[in-house]
């Protein structure tokens, strides 16, 4: 039998390893967790865009009305609305969605996915960036996006665009544009798409990156903040909407050609006969609809982005 004293050093003695051991052990394997991959960044950015644009869409399509046509241009967004429900049924705000999604789950993914890598590749990561770097890194996305998306975009146009009470089927609008135009048709537009692209998406992440470092230090909020995130994306709406107005006019008026006929040769000539046919002004028509679909819409895909970046484990761009 040991001695009293020496039994409670073996009792203390014991449980102080095992405990020094299980302190030591979470040290010794704990590892950070790997960044997700970059089809996963892709997937919640086509996860955020969707979503987004289930709600969106209608305001998309009385924009796309006043943009093809001077009647509904006079009537405003409220008589647009009124006409199109009245005419049409309230389900008419909604033409095309189906073509939206696919569009959102190919540009959009593509876009607001990329960016982040884009960036690092460009420099513009690095603390003190200038914006150049951030719209040259957004452009870059945006552009890589839309090769994606025009197909997806040139029927969602034609969708929204088209009058009667029944829905449009995206199906047989294809068929049509395949049969009359063949895969070109499917491309129509995508030199102005392109440059709308880049600088929509220029616009739209270079100002909600650089405008979160001044909501960042004029509120002392941190970038992870929702408060940071919607002013900084309500922001960069804003902004997009004064930069994208005259690409988006010009986008428009090329995908909704008939399908039969070729009113423009390409975005220049587009652009030019608007300007001299309709004056200059003309490529700012339908800006509070686009303001109105831009803010929202912005707001609400970084918002769920940056949620679901969160989740993620990764941290705020």
């Amino acid at each position: 039998i040991p001695p009293f004293d020496e039994t409670p050093t073996t009792s203390h003695c014991i449980p102080k390893m095992s405990f020094q051991g299980q302190q030591f052990k979470p040290l010794a394997t704990a590892a950070a967790p790997a960044p997700p991959s970059l089809l996963t960044q892709v997937g919640m950015a086509g996860t955020a865009a969707v979503i987004t644009v289930t709600f969106i869409h209608p305001i998309d399509v009385v924009k796309t009305r006043i943009q093809i046509s001077s009647e509904y241009g006079k009537l405003g967004m409220g008589g647009t609305v009124s006409k199109i429900a009245g005419e049409e049924g309230a389900l008419a705000l909604w033409k095309g969605v189906n073509a939206a999604w696919l569009r959102e789950a190919s540009y959009t993914s593509l876009r607001l996915g990329l960016y982040e890598p884009v960036k690092v590749l460009f420099g513009a990561n690095d603390a003190g960036a200038p914006f150049y770097k951030k719209f040259l890194a957004g452009s870059a996305a945006g552009a890589i996006g839309s090769l994606a998306g025009n197909p997806f975009d040139v029927l969602k146009t034609k969708m929204m665009a088209s009058a009667g009470d029944k829905p449009p089927s995206m199906s047989v609008t294809a068929k049509e544009l395949m049969a009359k135009q063949g895969i070109a048709g499917f491309y129509r537009g995508i030199d102005s798409n392109i440059m709308r692209a880049m600088v929509l998406n220029g616009t739209k992440m270079g100002c909600y990156d650089q405008a979160k470092g001044y909501v960042v230090a004029f509120t002392g909020f941190e970038k992870k903040s929702l408060v940071t995130q919607f002013l900084s994306a309500v922001a960069a709406g804003f902004f997009m909407t004064c930069t994208v107005s005259p690409f988006d006019m010009v986008r428009t008026r090329l995908m909704n050609q008939p399908s039969d006929a070729k009113l423009y040769n390409n975005a220049f000539d587009c652009a030019l006969k608007i300007a001299t046919q309709e004056g200059p002004l003309t490529f700012w028509r339908g800006f509070m609809p686009i303001w109105s679909r831009f803010a929202p819409t912005t707001t609400l895909q970084l918002i769920i982005f940056e949620q679901l970046r969160t989740i993620m484990g990764m941290k705020s761009l």
